[in-house]
């Protein structure tokens, strides 16, 4: 049955990392299952792999035309498979399809991130006495692991990434074919052709969108992500939240765009469309003496569909908190909540050289990958780093905190387009201080309000996203409880946006 995949696109290198697909001339069932292991074991949570059986591989790139396998070959595999998944401790079962290139029959096989690691096969698949060995990939390679990786295997033994985990409390009936189908043609998948052919529950796993046995299906995470109309419901605040500064965020004006929600891939390209038609502009200054003008962006557009599509891939989807992103006049910041993984360290977001261990929703990032809106593995911060400075805009500035709870990414405006200000003296303003108890504070604004006054009468300079990480509010939840009190005449701003103080003006007992 055909895969839910572009197969010349995975051929070349499009849609999936070398390193997660083998090539091979013809049939050699010892090397091929010690790699379906290895693969099937995904030791790095990237998603599994490929074996392309009838081409040759050079140099790590496939050789075309293919060597191309015959009927009587593909159907000997195919039953020498049907019996050696079983050899596989606990028995695992790939998925594959026989597909044409150039004139010439090729196996595919598709190893998925198998449920149920670790997994152990024998050494030699045929021989007699069978000595089982466990397998994980290492590079482009498959590789018996040694006493240590052997106890880093067992320990993930039924921890399966967020998004490919089962959803129990849904059925797959709410998966919208509409969306699937929608899906396979954008990709061109030959799964589109079989679509009407397959019943709902056949569909969805061959897709490996589905996990339980035929009684108790349920759709795996990814599937709720990618294939409902609002994922919103089984994941709260999935979304993207925009919100304008013109004059900082102790200003009182902020404008609040609507909420941007919906399958993941929807949110991507809705967003970039918002931040294209509303942010983004180009400046074209003629330099005499040449024919050619130059032309530089406020902000690059491939740096931000790079930092947007990374946003929601990465985001940590348990975490009810939206993707953030504040828009200055000055810069661009976006928050996406749930850090990066801890094998990251802070140094390495400052030097640009950023290679995480494991993926949290590694499922998720094949789909997109399918659909051009991610690229492949550690190319996030580098892609936006060039096309900075191919625009000649300043650095972007990564942050997160030491229990990675968020990830701030913030792109200075390009020097071009900094509005000149002219600075004006202001008459002394007069404040009137309020006297009242905590008790009627929390009563008046509530308990979070009186948390950010008392931790800004003890650091006036603190900002409000310090405010958030301290005590545990999202940071549009401290900016709407500073517009009320502000409002309320609790709380007033002195000097610059990012250099003033905040002036607290209610009195109570410390």
């Amino acid at each position: 049955m055909a895969l839910p995949i572009n197969i010349l696109d995975l051929i070349n290198g499009r849609a999936v990392e070398s390193e997660r697909i083998e090539y091979k001339k013809g049939w050699n069932p010892g090397p091929i299952y010690r790699s379906i292991c290895a693969f099937a074991n995904d030791f790095d949570d990237i998603g599994g792999g490929y074996i392309i059986v009838g081409i040759v591989e050079e140099n790590g790139r496939p050789v075309l035309p293919p060597a191309g396998l015959n009927e009587q070959e593909i159907d000997g595999i195919q039953k020498d498979m049907l019996q050696m998944n079983n050899l596989i401790n606990p028995a695992y079962h790939p998925k594959i399809s026989i597909e044409e290139i150039e004139g010439k029959k090729i196996l595919v096989i598709w190893v998925f991130a198998g449920d149920n690691r670790p997994y152990e096969v024998p050494d030699e698949i045929k021989a007699k006495e069978k000595k089982y060995h466990y397998y994980i990939r290492y590079g482009s390679g498959s590789i018996k692991v040694n006493k240590s990786q052997k106890e880093e295997l067992i320990a993930l033994s039924g921890k399966l990434p967020f998004d490919d985990r089962p959803n129990t409390q849904v059925s797959f009936d709410e998966i919208s074919l509409t969306l699937v189908r929608d899906y396979l043609r954008k990709v061109e998948s030959k799964l589109l052709d079989a679509m009407d052919a397959l019943t709902k529950e056949q569909l969805l796993s061959q897709m490996q969108l589905l996990y339980g046995p035929p009684e108790r299906r349920h759709p795996r995470n990814v599937a709720l992500m990618m294939f409902t109309d609002n994922p919103e419901k089984y994941f709260p605040y999935s979304r993207v939240e925009i919100v304008h500064f013109p004059n900082g965020e102790a200003a009182d004006e902020f404008i609040e765009v609507p909420n941007i929600s919906g399958p993941v891939d929807l949110m991507i390209n809705r967003t970039l469309e918002y931040l294209r038609i509303n942010v983004l502009r180009q400046k074209t200054t003629k330099v005499k003496g040449k024919a050619e003008s130059v032309k530089v962006w406020n902000y690059p557009y491939q740096a931000m569909e790079e930092i947007i599509a990374n946003a929601l891939y990465h985001r940590d989807y348990q975490t009810r908190e939206p993707v953030e992103i504040r828009i200055y006049s000055d810069q661009i910041m976006v928050i996406n909540y749930g850090g990066p993984d801890r094998s990251i360290r802070l140094s390495e977001f400052k030097k640009g050289t950023v290679f995480p261990r494991r993926y949290r929703n590694r499922r998720l990032g094949d789909f997109l990958k399918e659909l051009d809106l991610t690229e492949g593995k550690a190319t996030g911060i580098p892609t936006i780093t060039k096309a900075l400075e191919e625009n000649g805009s300043p650095k972007a500035v990564f942050d997160t905190d030491e229990d990675r709870t968020f990830f701030h990414v913030t792109l200075p405006i390009h020097s071009q387009f900094l509005l000149s200000t002219k600075v004006h003296k202001s008459s002394t303003k007069v404040r009137k201080k309020i006297s009242l108890s905590s008790e009627e504070i929390i009563n008046e604004m509530g308990e979070t309000a009186f948390k950010i006054l008392t931790a800004m009468r003890d650091n006036p300079q603190i900002t409000a996203t310090e405010i958030g990480q301290k005590i545990g509010v999202s940071s549009r939840g401290i900016e709407k409880n500073i517009a009320k009190m502000r409002e309320k005449g609790y709380l007033d701003r002195e000097g610059a946006t990012k250099k003033g103080n905040w002036i607290v003006l209610v009195v109570w007992e410390k």
